[in-house]
């Protein structure tokens, strides 16, 4: 929001929000800087906050660019400002078919190790307790 003062009126004027604007949200829900970002699009060092601070809009190519990427992005969303910013939530891990299969393997094998111990510990309960019912008997 723009703030204006005229004769000791203060005038509010919306600022429509730009698809720049929304670019350096992106960057920020990242959790990276400017910087990294306009290199990994492959544009020059400082574009987004030059484009940012100049009122500027961004063109078709890079906002291809943002695509490829980084194709979690929504592109309804930069450019329109609606619906989420992200396709999916970005804190959505994404695994491959082998991390699933080993952790799948891990936990079956927690689990079997688990079991085991309990039949082990049940097995040797029960030879405790023949061990004394037969010394018992002997006596």
């Amino acid at each position: 929001m723009l703030t204006c003062h005229y004769n000791n009126r203060i005038f509010y004027t919306l600022i429509e929000e730009k698809a720049i604007d929304r670019v350096l949200k992106v960057i920020d829900a990242l959790g990276i800087s400017a910087r990294q970002f306009d290199m990994s699009i492959g544009t020059t060092n400082g574009y987004s906050l030059r484009m940012h601070k100049n009122h500027a809009s961004i063109g078709s190519d890079i906002i291809e660019r943002i695509s490829r990427k980084y194709p979690k992005v929504n592109l309804v969303w930069l450019i329109t400002g609606k619906g989420d910013m992200f396709l999916e939530p970005k804190d959505q891990p994404h695994f491959s078919d082998a991390q699933i299969d080993a952790m799948i393997h891990e936990k079956v094998n927690e689990k079997i190790e688990i079991e085991r111990q309990k039949l082990l510990d049940q097995v040797n309960a029960e030879i405790v307790k023949i061990k004394n019912e037969l010394s018992g008997n002997k006596t």
